[in-house]
């Protein structure tokens, strides 16, 4: 298996039990996975995605992230993901997303 390139990590507000709660849970963010999951098989990026528990940026909710550069993203919907993965195809942030 080749090391992914990225591994993005998007909020999905899982508790200890593995029960999703919490904003980002309840503003969509286990809906944003599946959309998330097609468009970098469309777009043939060697990327991981992982659903989490809290990030601890619930007032940016849905949140996440994307490792190794450490890019922050709030308030994600679909298009923002499609910014944000034009942007990764790049190598690059889409910086006008980015939490500061």
């Amino acid at each position: 298996m080749k090391t992914p390139d990225y591994h993005i990590l998007v909020c999905n507000s899982f508790r200890v039990n593995g029960d999703p709660q919490g904003i980002c849970n309840r503003k969509g963010a286990a809906d944003l996975l599946g959309y998330l999951e097609n468009e970098i098989i469309d777009r043939g990026l060697n990327v991981l995605v992982s659903s989490t528990g809290c990030l601890k940026s619930c007032e940016h909710g849905p949140a996440m992230v994307i490792y190794p550069p450490g890019w922050w993203y709030g308030e994600v919907d679909t298009a923002k993901l499609d910014i944000i993965l034009d942007a990764l195809e790049d190598g690059q942030a889409a910086s006008e997303l980015c939490l500061s």
